[in-house]
């Protein structure tokens, strides 16, 4: 394990029973609460994504964003985001998921990929898989190819790797 990794893992802390009993929440507040290991963590994403060459990072609402977002400006490449039903003002297209404890779904506009980009999916966490496995099908039926995905922590227990089909890096292992 990388020393980023440890750093990583000693600052998430757990919160048993959240969002509903029998849940133990990764909460990587602490994370980028901490200016140093947050850039960190950015430095890991952005080394990972350069070398996928893409035109575009997709990130997930809402956390996805916090990682997403500082990504473009070191990459020179263009941020999409997935949001949830009704917040984007465009015409959309979706794809319901399932978690570990409820459903969702994710939307991206119509208009936005074509044919011939590449897109690098960026979030916090993989857990079962459903919202990569989501932002992966929307992005593919717009056109587009997905090229990775890239979590700063992986559940490994709910084998969400196993939902996607794409090259997935991730930084710390539960």
């Amino acid at each position: 394990m990388s020393q980023l990794a440890k750093d990583v893992a000693f600052a998430i802390r757990d919160i048993p029973d959240f969002p509903k009993p029998g849940v133990l929440f990764k909460d990587i507040t602490p994370v980028l609460a901490d200016p140093a290991l947050y850039g960190r963590v950015v430095d890991w994403f952005a080394e990972g994504v350069s070398a996928a060459e893409p035109n575009y990072v997709v990130a997930m609402e809402s956390r996805g964003f916090l990682f997403g977002a500082p990504l473009v400006s070191r990459l020179g490449v263009g941020f999409l985001p997935a949001r949830k039903p009704g917040k984007l003002p465009y015409e959309t297209i979706g794809a319901d998921y399932e978690l570990e404890y409820a459903s969702g779904r994710l939307e991206m506009h119509t208009d936005i990929l074509r044919a011939g980009d590449k897109v690098v999916i960026v979030d916090d966490l993989l857990a079962t898989g459903g919202t990569a496995r989501a932002t992966i099908d929307i992005v593919r039926r717009l056109g587009a190819e997905v090229v990775g995905c890239h979590f700063m922590v992986e559940l490994d227990f709910l084998g969400g790797r196993e939902q996607i089909d794409v090259p997935i890096r991730s930084l710390v292992h539960y």
